[in-house]
């Protein structure tokens, strides 16, 4: 099969050809925070067809993105992972992510926010300047089920799933309030008054979570023909 090109002598057209697929770029995403099988790339994608997927991850392992690795494991099996030249791309995807975040609105009730996604969410809109001298764990609980975890020491962060051993802070949104929060439409005070997120620990460190951890908001959207 010959591949599609937009005939440019240019960066960004050939990045294009190579990651800007439909799914290739969530198939990047979910790599990101390390390798996976094929079914563990299913369940986090299970909109995608299994021909799109296995297509999209040849294409990827093609272009030098992704690459295939047999496990050690008594249970040896293949997981895919990003190549060196794939690892480049994760500032861009975060990036990409936090660009965004800017226009998301409420989730539809077939929207999937997976365990990955939580965890990505984290490093997307955390705040390096916001977070220099602070050393604070944090523990959020999604549903009931999904459990995350954020270590910040002094300006950098650490974050997986599963919950932390000694957390500063555990925060329990009820319903998909988080985005409200990171985003600035409700503030840490407004949240807890109203019952809209639960806390175990210091209630005040809420408000430093949504300093560190935050979506700038996207420009006003202008109408009709601009002019100057």
């Amino acid at each position: 099969m010959t591949a599609r090109t937009y005939g440019q002598f240019c960066g960004l057209a050939r990045a294009l050809e190579i990651i800007g697929e439909r799914w290739s770029l969530l198939v990047i995403r979910d790599l990101v925070l390390g390798p996976k099988r094929f079914d563990e790339l299913q369940q986090g994608l299970p909109k995608i067809p299994m021909s799109i997927l296995s297509t999209r991850l040849n294409e990827l392992e093609r272009h030098g993105v992704v690459q295939r690795r047999v496990l050690s494991q008594l249970d040896a099996g293949v997981v895919y992972e990003l190549t060196e030249y794939g690892n480049d791309l994760d500032q861009i995807v975060l990036q990409l992510g936090l660009w965004g975040a800017r226009s998301l609105g409420d989730p539809t009730a077939d929207d999937l926010f997976t365990l990955d996604s939580a965890v990505l969410s984290l490093y997307t809109t955390f705040q390096p300047d916001a977070a220099r001298g602070v050393h604070c764990a944090f523990e959020m609980h999604y549903g009931g089920e999904m459990v995350v975890h954020a270590v910040v020491e002094d300006g950098a962060l650490t974050a997986g799933e599963g919950p932390h051993p000694d957390p500063d802070l555990v925060i329990e949104p009820r319903g998909p309030v988080m985005l409200k929060l990171l985003n600035g439409e409700m503030d840490a005070a407004s949240a807890l008054t109203s019952g809209a997120v639960a806390v175990k620990g210091d209630p005040e460190k809420l408000e430093l979570f949504t300093r560190m951890f935050h979506i700038p908001s996207a420009p006003a959207k202008s109408e009709g023909l601009v002019t100057h």
